[in-house]
């Protein structure tokens, strides 16, 4: 599984930095979180495959989070796309979904489907898939927006070790035991719970255009990669609250409370040509930060 950044500016895209985009690669399919304008650009630079994409996660209807969705919609339809594309957005997504293909002529003839998230501080599971699920809670922006968060569900595992004791590798019998059952091989009880061991799943949590808030962290507690916006220097800290975002050290902070393992600073302000202040700044509150560039991939 991958993280790829196709856009780690905030309002104004820079030379080096493109509008908010974020490609999760999960295997058989994609997750495209926000898609700002020239986010197909970004996903063919990047070498990625849009076909893989089957669900988008848009955080708020600001332009530069949801601009490059008409193009992006058009591209699957020309290249043949058949299979459905669900959309995830806070309250009148449907709505402003429908002027915004009305306004950009956006015909196509695979299903998409639509669904509101209300923007409220209850975290609230958004969507639900064998292996992983998806939830939502309220961000506190300038109008509703949501944080999402990736996470993978518990893999039972084989002890191969503790199996070889009884000379059991490859045999379907293993797979009952993958399933909780205790078996019984060459005359001999095998208990499921002795067999096997739990795998627990990664947890991606992403929080883009946000003022700091504590119930922030209870979302992303234990995240493996706690995705956050640094727009603003602490020094800037009264114009990041009134426009409602976060600066490097309150993301630090944040990364420290939920008890992240590793933090990701992104949605940079174009004054920051060189985020490095940002980078410290975040650092001196959770050491293991890193600054998102487009284009950087996060195994996880």
């Amino acid at each position: 599984m991958k993280a790829v950044f196709l856009g780690t500016a905030s309002s104004f895209p820079t030379r080096e930095r493109n509008h908010s985009a974020l490609y999760l690669d999960i295997g058989p399919e994609a997750l495209l979180f926000d898609c700002g304008e020239n986010t197909q650009r970004q996903i063919r630079i990047a070498d990625l495959s849009p076909t893989k994409i089957s669900k988008i996660f848009l955080t708020h209807w600001h332009g530069d989070h949801v601009l490059g969705l008409p193009g992006l919609l058009q591209s699957f339809e020309l290249n043949g796309r058949k299979a459905e594309l669900a959309i995830f957005g806070p309250e009148k997504t449907k709505e402003r979904f429908h002027y915004l293909t009305k306004s950009f002529e956006v015909h196509v003839s695979y299903k998409v489907n639509v669904s509101e998230i209300k923007s409220e501080a209850k975290i609230k599971r958004i969507f639900d898939a064998p292996d992983f699920e998806i939830l939502a809670t309220k961000a506190t922006h300038t109008i509703p927006c949501l944080a999402f968060a990736f996470v993978e569900k518990p893999r039972v595992k084989i002890n191969t070790e503790f199996l070889k004791k009884y000379g059991l590798t490859a045999h379907p019998l293993v797979g009952e035991l993958q399933r909780g059952k205790d078996i019984v091989w060459k005359g001999k009880t095998i208990k499921a719970k002795d067999a096997t061991y739990v795998l627990k799943g990664k947890k991606i949590t992403y929080i883009v255009d946000s003022m700091y808030d504590e119930k922030l962290a209870t979302f992303a507690k234990d995240s493996d990669v706690l995705i956050c916006e640094s727009t603003f220097a602490k020094s800037l800290e009264s114009d990041a609250k009134e426009k409602g975002h976060m600066t490097a050290q309150q993301a630090g902070k944040l990364a420290k409370k939920a008890g992240a393992t590793l933090l990701v600073i992104t949605h940079f302000s174009q004054r920051y040509k060189d985020v490095s202040e940002l980078l410290a700044e975040a650092r001196k509150e959770f050491k293991n930060t890193v600054a998102a560039r487009d284009f950087l991939e996060i195994k996880v």
